[in-house]
């Protein structure tokens, strides 16, 4: 355990953790204000591949007014995009997912379908805010009728929203493979590759490195497999009987930003 005044790279996950919507939590903007006075930096690892990075990059800008680039935000839409250029590349892949996360891909040059063709190489699954039944159906096509390998996005069963919860990614899956029998292989969080982008792109060490998030099983656990120290905020799913009874525990635990704010400060 390394003391947070020492941290300066902050790996900050966004729904749940600073903000709820398009709602930045009280204390998260001064904590990033912190980390800029210290010579730290902020990165956004995020399992909502609802957005690209351009869209995350406009969505701080517009409701937050938090200036802040694209090479800052790690989705698993990215950690997704990666995985297919290097797998994939050459090859058609059946795409369940919003209009944004396919433009994306395409724009990547990957050759996407959204029909369930039989010459397609992989199915992958993402978190899908645009999800109707028929694309439900069409993922269950391709993965009852051939053999290609299921790819998920990112494990999260729900996504934190100003009301409470509604369905992520690992529920879609989940209703997809409780139809098929097959189960995916997930690409984004608790995947450590994420903390390792973030180290690469801005030259800080373990030590020097906090992942911060609201769920234990992708953001703590993503931070565990990196070898990082980590810290959860009890502002969106995880709660303290939920850590307790965990298998993983997170460095350190606050009840909102703030409190972690007044930490890193004493």
């Amino acid at each position: 355990m390394t003391p947070l005044t020492d941290k300066k790279l902050f790996l900050f996950d966004i729904d749940g953790t600073i903000a709820v919507g398009d709602t930045l939590y009280d204390g998260s903007r001064p904590l990033l204000d912190y980390i800029h006075s210290i010579g730290g930096r902020a990165y956004y690892i995020t399992n909502n591949s609802t957005k690209s990075n351009a869209d995350y990059v406009a969505k701080f800008r517009e409701i937050f007014g938090l200036e802040t680039t694209e090479n800052q935000f790690v989705t698993s839409g990215y950690m997704t995009l990666r995985f297919l250029q290097q797998h994939h590349a050459q090859d058609k892949i059946y795409v369940l997912g919003t209009a944004s996360f396919i433009a994306e891909l395409r724009s990547n040059g990957l050759t996407v379908t959204e029909e369930p063709e039989a010459d397609a190489a992989c199915a992958v699954v993402a978190y899908d805010s645009e999800l109707t039944y028929q694309k439900l159906v069409r993922a269950c096509r391709i993965l009852s009728t051939t053999d290609v390998p299921f790819y998920g996005t990112n494990p999260d069963l729900c996504c934190p929203i100003d009301f409470g919860f509604i369905p992520d990614c690992g529920s879609i899956c989940q209703m997809i493979t409780a139809s098929t029998g097959k189960a995916p292989r997930y690409l984004g969080k608790p995947n450590p590759e994420v903390v390792a982008l973030c180290q690469a792109d801005s030259g800080f060490t373990d030590e020097q490195t906090l992942v911060v998030g609201d769920r234990l099983y992708t953001d703590i656990a993503c931070g565990i497999n990196a070898g990082v120290d980590t810290c959860v905020l009890y502002t969106g799913e995880a709660t303290p009987e939920e850590v307790a009874h965990s298998q993983y525990k997170p460095t350190y635990a606050f009840a909102d930003v703030r409190a972690l704010l007044d930490a890193c400060r004493s």
